[in-house]
């Protein structure tokens, strides 16, 4: 299967994602499209899409002109049945895809957070992999209103639209489930003054945070990109094909 990667801003990584799409033996394609690689205008040739984050908001078109296209680029990708995932940026953008409002500035979390599955998560085939809550990484000031039609999977008391899908396996995370320790240690050494700002004893207490909240994290990320890949089936000639992609993963 063939997998369309559109990141954002420099020193994001699939993570986790990446290592079950590797599981699966996809074909990954990276767009960089902060640098000015144009992503496609169809769906055409691609089983699924990711939008990693990034640090524009999902309303930034003057600064990223490609914020449209994007935009319009995943809402083919849901309506014709293939698989999208949405992190951070990547979930606002497929918010605004469906008809959601962009909130900017109106949900603040950084580090890990404790996330709450809805009784529809519960059902759902991604969110049911990881229990009632768990805790993940999060890093973001925006949010979003729910699209019309979206099902609601996920909250926690700071962020209400902590996870949603749209139509058969359209998922957007607010939270960075992508995110394992070692890539969040990635970002501590290259974000450093940033987080500072946001919090001030992140650096100095990492290893305490980590201590407490990085393994069940880590598992909770990987068990949740798993079970997203598993929603890909493969697409000839514009037609689905229904049988799995997804037969190497096991555990």
């Amino acid at each position: 299967m063939r997998v369309l990667v559109v990141e954002n801003m420099a020193k994001t990584e699939l993570g986790q994602v990446g290592t079950a799409l590797r599981e699966a033996k996809a074909e990954i394609e990276i767009r960089r499209a902060y640098l000015g690689e144009a992503v496609p205008e169809t769906p055409e040739g691609y089983d699924a899409l990711v939008v990693l984050g990034g640090e524009q908001s999902a309303l930034d078109d003057a600064a990223y002109p490609y914020l449209p296209d994007l935009v319009a680029l995943m809402r083919r990708f849901g309506d014709s049945g293939r698989s999208v995932l949405g992190i951070c940026l990547g979930s606002q953008l497929l918010a605004r895809a469906y008809g959601g409002r962009n909130l900017l500035g109106e949900a603040k979390e950084f580090g890990w957070c404790e996330v709450q599955v809805r009784g529809e998560g519960a059902e759902d085939p991604v969110l049911s992999s990881v229990g009632e809550s768990f805790p993940i990484f999060q890093w973001h000031g925006d949010t979003f209103t729910l699209p019309e039609g979206a099902v609601h999977l996920a909250e926690n008391a700071v962020t209400r639209h902590q996870a949603f899908r749209v139509g058969r396996a359209a998922y957007g995370t607010q939270f960075h489930f992508e995110a394992d320790t070692h890539l969040v240690e990635d970002w501590n050494r290259a974000f450093p003054d940033t987080i500072k700002r946001l919090n001030p004893t992140w650096l100095a207490r990492y290893r305490e945070h980590a201590a407490r909240h990085g393994r069940q994290a880590d598992a909770a990320g990987l068990s949740l990109a798993r079970a997203w890949v598993a929603t890909i089936v493969r697409h000839q000639g514009g037609a689905v094909n229904e049988e799995p992609a997804l037969e190497e993963v096991t555990g």
